[in-house]
């Protein structure tokens, strides 16, 4: 169970109140320290997958935790950008991309019941989908003053528009995939 993959997962859920410490901290350059803790939990979720699968270390505690570690982070990110920002602009696509992941979920889980968890399996969609999530929330949780990096945050605007898109094109795909068997139960 204490395999690398599954450490670096625990390690991602340690991060959590790290990040949250250093977005409220009032330190210098807090901000920074928290997209930073953040963009080493989105490394960490990239890296434990990977070396799971090159390592041959997939377990089922890993396989429980991973998807957790995310959803965690991902959604205490942007509940603080959502609380920080205070704009509809920015609570709107927060609240859809957290209630796709309550969705996508519950979606596996019944899908796992009737022994059709494959049917909603991670696909490149979702993939790019977090992609563009990170990035999204690093300009965000950053939002550099320096005129040099000023395009961060604008641009991190922009990939949050397009992960929501994103988010709801992967949970309309899942929803497909699997409403066969929705519909008839």
């Amino acid at each position: 169970m204490w395999n690398i993959p599954n450490l670096l997962t625990v390690f991602r859920l340690l991060l959590i109140p790290v990040f949250i410490y250093c977005f409220y901290s009032g330190l210098e350059n807090a901000r920074f320290w928290s997209a930073l803790v953040f963009c080493l939990a989105a490394v960490t979720d990239a890296l434990d997958g990977y070396l799971a699968r090159k390592l041959e270390q997939s377990t089922p505690f890993g396989a429980f935790l991973d998807p957790v570690a995310d959803k965690v982070m991902v959604a205490t990110a942007l509940v603080l950008i959502a609380v920080e920002i205070q704009t509809l602009w920015v609570i709107i696509p927060a609240i859809i991309m957290i209630s796709r992941e309550i969705v996508i979920s519950a979606l596996r889980e019944w899908m796992a019941g009737l022994g059709k968890r494959a049917n909603v399996a991670v696909s490149n969609l979702g993939k790019y989908k977090t992609i563009a999530q990170m990035l999204a929330l690093i300009g965000l949780i950053w939002q550099p003053q320096f005129s040099l990096l000023a395009w961060f945050t604008p641009v991190g605007m922009v990939l949050l528009y397009i992960a929501t898109v994103l988010t709801l094109w992967s949970m309309y795909e899942y929803l497909r995939a699997a409403w066969v068997d929705l519909a008839s139960h």
